[in-house]
């Protein structure tokens, strides 16, 4: 198995050197600043990537203001007030994304948010308690009682947040694969998720790197990536 070592010089190498490398890789929330952070701007950022997923990003953030007025900047003690009638409103609401699946995968994520917070303060305090070395156990957690939160949603959403996770990104997969690591192209199975967590695990406890910039570093070693 090749060490991580390698696969560090090799981005650096791309990327400008160990100064170039550095400046591409996330930034990371504390603990602290996890658990604060409102639960508004979870639920927020949950919507965006969700309405992100198989959409123009551009146009998404482009039109941010109007969903942050629209769904009363994501207030779930406002938004779990709303009746069944406001809630199908918003399909022809002009300020949105007119697509029902999405808006009620926010209304049912209203619920999810608020049931968290109660059950632990803050749904802050979920994320950011949930150690990085079960990253698949949280994704795992968000899929069953969040709504649509499965897949590249789930990781953008807690990538954006500041949470400490990789991102199976294609240069990030190419790079496990080519290493000898035994996953599909597309890894979505429990088989493959563990061995991809098995392996950034066992990378963490050799380099000591979080587990975003090491998920970094593998996506900018190889591929047309343009950060």
């Amino acid at each position: 198995m090749t060490s991580f070592k390698k696969i560090k010089q090799r981005a650096e190498k791309r990327k400008g050197g160990p100064l170039g490398l550095k400046e591409l890789l996330p930034k990371l929330a504390s603990k602290k600043t996890l658990i604060e952070t409102g639960d508004d701007r979870y639920l927020a950022m949950m919507t965006k990537c969700i309405n992100q997923a198989g959409f123009s990003w551009k146009v998404i953030e482009k039109k941010w203001p109007e969903f942050e007025e629209a769904f009363f900047g994501f207030k779930p003690a406002t938004l779990e007030m709303l009746s069944p009638e406001q809630w199908e409103a918003y399909t022809s609401d002009r300020r949105v994304v007119r697509n029902w699946q999405k808006i009620k995968a926010l209304q049912e994520n209203v619920y999810f948010v608020q049931d968290e917070a109660r059950r632990h303060g803050s749904f802050g305090k979920l994320i950011a308690d949930w150690p990085e070395s079960d990253q698949i156990g949280l994704m795992a957690y968000l899929k069953k009682h969040g709504s649509r939160l499965g897949g590249q949603s789930a990781l953008w959403f807690l990538r954006r947040m500041g949470k400490d996770c990789f991102i199976l990104a294609t240069d990030v997969v190419v790079t496990l694969r080519s290493i000898g690591l035994d996953i599909t192209e597309k890894p979505s199975s429990q088989r493959d998720l563990k061995r991809i967590q098995q392996q950034f695990n066992d990378w963490h406890d050799e380099t000591k790197l979080p587990y975003s910039h090491m998920s970094r570093i593998l996506a900018c070693s190889v591929g047309e990536n343009y950060l």
